[in-house]
Formats: C-alpha cells, sequence, structure tokens
C-alpha cells in the first residue's frame, strides 16, 4: 500500500467539502470495490472519506408504493428490509444474491451503482425501476445515469445521497451468476407498471446495463415467460470473454426474462 489521508465525514456537507478541499479524494463506505482496486495499485487516492457515519446516507423509507434507500444501506440491510419487501420484493432477493455474507454486509448500493459494474446487480434495477438517483447537488434519472463500462453521469467530487422509485405493480429478476465472485454473467431485471413495461440486462453488455426493447413489447402484450420465447436476441453487441461467448449470453438473456417474469408469478 501506499500513504493515503483518512477522513471520518459525520455529514453530507462535510464530506463533500473534504472531497472539495482534497482534489485527488475518493468516498468510500464499504470499500467492496475502492479497497479492493487500491490493493491491485489501480487507483491511488490521496484521501479516503470514510462515509459509514453519516446519517443521512443511512435508512429505508416506505412510503404506500413510494421508496427510498440511503446510499449507505448494505446489500444484507436491502435484503433483510420487510418494508421493502412488502412492496417490491424482487429488489430484496436481488440484494440477497449479492456476493457472500462479508460483500453483502459491507458493500453499499450507493457504491455499487456510482461503480457502475457491467455486471452488477443493481443497475439493472435500477433501469428497470426507472429509479431517481438523489445526489448532493441534483436528481439524475436512471435512463441518464448510466452511460457506459464504469461511467456514470456523476461529476468529479459528487456523491450520491439515496436512491428513489415507485413500487411496480409486478419486478422480478434472475441471473446466472459466475460461481467464483456471484457476479452476474447475465442477469435480467423486469418490472411491470400499468401498461408500461421496463427491461433492463446487466451482465451481458459489451457496454453495461442497458434496456431490452423487444422483451419490452412481447411482455407488455403478454406478462407471461412463454412470450420470451419469440423474442430475436442480437448477440452483436453482448460481451464475450473467456466465461462466455456473446451468442451464449444472449440465450442467457432469454432464459433469465422467462424466470424473471415466472418468480412474479
Amino acid at each position: 500500500m501506499y500513504a493515503t489521508n483518512y477522513h471520518r465525514a459525520s455529514s453530507v456537507e462535510e464530506a463533500v467539502k473534504l472531497a472539495t478541499d482534497n482534489g485527488d479524494a475518493k468516498f468510500v463506505s464499504g470499500g467492496q470495490t475502492l479497497i479492493a482496486t487500491m490493493k491491485q495499485r489501480l487507483a491511488s487516492p490521496s484521501d479516503l472519506i470514510d462515509l459509514r457515519h453519516v446519517a443521512a446516507l443511512k435508512g429505508i423509507a416506505v412510503n404506500g408504493r413510494s421508496v427510498r434507500i440511503g446510499a449507505a444501506v448494505t446489500h444484507a440491510e436491502v435484503a433483510a428490509s420487510a418494508e421493502l419487501r412488502a412492496v417490491c420484493p424482487a429488489l430484496a432477493n436481488l440484494a440477497g444474491g449479492i456476493g457472500d455474507p462479508h460483500v453483502r454486509h459491507l458493500g453499499t448500493i450507493g457504491g455499487s451503482i456510482a461503480n457502475n459494474d457491467p455486471a452488477a446487480d443493481y443497475p439493472s434495477a435500477m433501469l428497470a425501476l426507472d429509479a431517481t438517483i438523489v445526489t448532493d447537488r441534483r436528481e439524475i434519472a436512471a435512463s441518464d445515469f448510466f452511460q457506459g463500462l464504469f461511467t456514470t453521469a456523476l461529476e468529479e467530487g459528487e456523491m450520491i445521497t439515496a436512491i428513489r422509485f415507485e413500487a411496480p405493480e409486478k419486478a422480478g429478476y434472475a441471473k446466472f451468476p459466475n460461481p467464483a465472485s456471484r457476479y452476474a454473467m447475465t442477469g435480467v431485471f423486469v418490472a411491470r407498471r400499468g401498461g408500461a413495461v421496463r427491461v433492463a440486462v446487466t451482465g451481458a453488455g459489451a457496454d453495461g446495463v442497458f434496456r431490452h426493447e423487444g422483451l419490452e413489447l412481447a411482455l407488455s402484450g403478454n406478462w407471461a415467460p412463454d412470450a420470451v420465447g419469440g423474442v430475436s436476441i442480437d448477440p452483436t453487441n453482448l460481451m464475450s470473454d473467456l466465461h462466455a461467448s456473446s451468442e451464449y449470453r444472449a440465450n442467457l438473456v432469454k432464459v433469465m426474462a422467462k424466470r424473471a417474469v415466472a418468480s412474479t408469478l
């Protein structure tokens, strides 16, 4: 490791000021991505700003079907929330399938979204749920937030403070996990609200998370696993690596979409 300055912020305002005053600073909460990256010497922030003690970033609030999740809420807390599970069990189930117990009890929803790993689970949920990403400066629609591999709309020093969304009538998530990391080799989140259906795919896109219009159209007409069967999944823009070819991932998109829908019935 190398020298870095540690700061323990007690408020959003203090954290933002520390980031402003230290140009090469990074926010850290669970540290499941950043600390590992630092150990590999792929990141070398001059300062680390610890967000674990900022009360405003914690808590899950459900008011009717309106949901607000603080950015520092852990995956384990999302999975265990009875209030959240009552209105959107798909998101709680998604969180319960992330990594292992160590990762779930340290990693946070805000950190995962900010990192935007192309195989992470939460980005697909945010897109499918039409969520709003709240920062210390503004509110960003999920469709505008995710901009490519490890790339988001966040500006330098901008910090996610919460995620908001209206719980859909139906939602489901299914993924084919890498057996070692539990990251999604392909994951599909489906959501239906009124006559509108949104389907988001993670782990498969060469440019990260994306929505699939063909699946959305098919499920808008018939919310059933069989509706997915006639949809063509083009492998052209899908990822191909040592774990799976783009053609294999194209098949997984259909299989996971069927399973996601089936989980809602």
